[in-house]
């Protein structure tokens, strides 16, 4: 069954290359970008599999519904007073009648037992290599490594135009810089290793999402949920509260960059020097946030 769903999405692939600048980001963006109307491009292993039932899904809606206008269209022009002046009184055909039952089960089940793998894939965290626990709050994330990864938190706050104009004279591209997307402290992670993501929430309801590494969990206060990933490839990626939380619920970004092993040592040690030493400042940055 598995194979079956990959077969159709390699088909769909091939099929809707012509569209690949519509429906598809641009390679390793890791954000939305003008007139995207799919997905934006996988960077992790679950994502993968979300992409893969997607598009198998959308082939199927596809083919139903040509189906139904097909059979529309031919019942228009069959049974029309024209072509069949004398209607059938007919009131039960038992050979229809099993058929719209037993078709549509088949088609359930052909949609259910992919869909139940994918949760499964989802809810089943493999043993992890790094632990991050995000908390929610109005309006920035609180992120913070566990001991075994590191031992240490920041505060991811959305920059502001000042702060991106000015990001963008020290020599950063706009690209690198997104508006409403980049935030002062970057999550960093290693390529192709496995990272358990703990959400919480410290005030109202948030929802970390972060959709090219296919993960989104409600955070709750007084709950703790998880999710996990294993990105595929190196890049910055870019995600957002998706959960109503008030006032400045579309300010509220996250950025994961995933990096290589060794500069990921090497920012894990830096980061520890630095993000031990600036409490000051992160309570001067989440008054300044709150007053936004």
């Amino acid at each position: 069954m598995q194979q079956a769903w990959r077969r159709a999405a390699a088909l769909a692939a091939a099929t809707t290359t012509p569209f690949a600048a519509l429906a598809q980001s641009a390679p390793g963006a890791g954000q939305p970008v003008p007139w995207q109307i799919g997905l934006q491009d996988s960077a992790s292993s679950v994502m993968d599999f979300i992409t893969s039932l997607h598009t198998g899904l959308v082939w199927i809606i596809v083919l139903i519904s040509l189906f139904v206008l097909g059979l529309l269209v031919y019942v228009v022009m069959r049974f029309n007073e024209t072509a069949n002046p004398t209607p059938s009184k007919t009131t039960h055909n038992t050979t229809i009648e099993v058929a719209w039952t037993v078709v549509p089960v088949l088609i359930l089940l052909a949609i259910v037992i992919p869909s139940f793998r994918l949760l499964k894939f989802q809810e089943e965290i493999p043993p992890s290599d790094v632990t991050i626990k995000v908390t929610g709050k109005q309006w920035y994330w609180t992120v913070e490594y566990a001991k075994d990864s590191g031992g240490f938190g920041f505060d991811a706050i959305m920059l502001d135009e000042k702060q991106r104009g000015e990001a963008i004279q020290k020599g950063a591209k706009p690209q690198d810089v997104p508006r409403l997307l980049a935030v002062d402290n970057e999550i960093v992670v290693p390529v192709n290793k496995v990272v358990r993501v703990q959400v919480t929430a410290a005030d109202v309801m948030h929802a970390f999402a972060m959709p090219a590494l296919g993960i989104k969990r409600d955070a709750v206060p007084g709950r703790l949920n998880e999710t996990w990933f294993r990105a595929t490839r190196e890049g910055l990626y870019y995600g957002q509260c998706s959960e109503l939380c008030g006032t400045n619920h579309a300010f509220m970004p996250a950025a994961i960059r995933v990096v290589s092993d060794q500069a990921y040592a090497a920012w894990l040690e830096d980061a520890k020097k630095k993000y031990a030493s600036t409490t000051d400042d992160r309570a001067v940055r989440v008054a300044d946030a709150a007053k936004q």
